[in-house]
């Protein structure tokens, strides 16, 4: 049998390439993973009893987009870095741009008050527990999105690892949301943050035994 015989048959016989199948184990992951997150959430800390009223404020909605728009590069990245091969372009840039914002909110919110007003925007009353309660329930989110990557067969295990941290942080960081009562930019800006980045981090340092295939 000629060569090119040979591969016209294997072509045939292979099927067609399902080109959505990343997505739709990402989807399944995030499905699954968002409900357990909003589940743990619900039994362990409970809704903001005020969130029916911080609902109508600015800052709430500030707050909600900064974790859902780490979640979204993250979930950009993760995509790319899922796949042999695929460069991630600007989406690493793309990062800076809710981190810088938030920042500049919190900068233009500190410069204007005094010492004891600055050090209630930025430690508010739950510091010391907001980056691990994040953490805490973003477990879920990073456990189904490991899976979805480990499917994909992903070659930087490393920053794979970390990117299914930032998705799983700012996906914990969303659900928190609605048990936080905390609403000032400082606040958000670090502490928040922090919590995001704890997932990251452990992702970076699980992701070569975590993700191999």
């Amino acid at each position: 049998m000629k060569t090119d015989d040979l591969i016209a048959m294997l072509a045939r016989d292979a099927g067609a390439v399902q080109a959505d199948r990343g997505g739709r184990r990402f989807a399944l992951a995030l499905g699954a993973g968002m409900t357990c997150s909003a589940l743990l959430m619900l039994t362990t800390l409970g809704l903001n009893p005020a969130l029916a009223r911080y609902l109508e404020l600015p800052n709430f909605w500030m707050k909600l987009s900064f974790a859902a728009a780490l979640a979204c590069i993250g979930l950009v990245i993760a995509l790319r870095l899922a796949r042999p091969g695929v460069k991630l372009g600007r989406a690493p840039l793309a990062l800076a741009i809710p981190i810088l914002a938030i920042w500049a909110i919190a900068v233009a919110t500190l410069v204007p008050g005094n010492a004891a007003q600055r050090a209630e925007a930025f430690f508010g009353q739950t510091w010391a527990v907001c980056p691990f309660l994040i953490a805490m329930l973003s477990i879920p989110v990073f456990a189904g999105t490991t899976w979805a990557m480990r499917g994909l067969a992903p070659t930087r295990l490393r920053l794979a690892g970390a990117a299914a941290g930032l998705l799983s942080g700012g996906a914990g960081a969303v659900v928190y949301c609605l048990h936080c009562p905390e609403l000032a930019a400082p606040f958000v800006g670090f502490w928040y943050l922090l919590g995001v980045l704890i997932p990251t981090g452990i992702g970076a340092l699980l992701g070569r035994h975590l993700l191999q295939w």
